[in-house]
C-alpha cells in the first residue's frame, strides 16, 4: 500500500476554509488552477490570510468550481 494511512482512510480535500496561502504551501501544484480562474495575486498580503471561499467572492468567482478545479490538481498529483 501506498501513501499514509489517513490519507487511505480520510481523503485530502480541499476546502473553503482553508487559507489560501495554506493551500499553496502545502499543494505547489495548485498555483496555475487559481491563475486560470483570475486569482494572480497569491503573493499578495490578503491571500496571507484570505480563505479559498473570501477570495473567490472577492473575484466574484463560482467557489464550487474553484474548488472542484483545485481538488482534481491534487487528485492527480500522484498519478503525474
Amino acid at each position: 500500500m501506498t501513501g499514509n494511512l489517513r490519507e487511505r482512510v480520510v481523503p485530502l480535500q480541499i476546502t473553503k476554509d482553508l487559507s489560501i496561502m495554506d493551500v499553496l504551501r502545502a499543494y505547489p501544484q495548485v498555483r496555475p488552477v487559481f491563475i486560470r480562474h483570475g486569482m494572480g495575486c497569491l503573493e499578495c498580503m490578503g491571500a496571507m490570510d484570505e480563505t479559498i471561499a473570501s477570495g473567490a467572492r472577492m473575484h466574484g468567482l463560482d467557489l464550487d468550481q474553484l474548488l472542484k478545479d483545485l481538488n482534481e490538481a491534487i487528485k492527480n498529483r500522484d498519478q503525474e
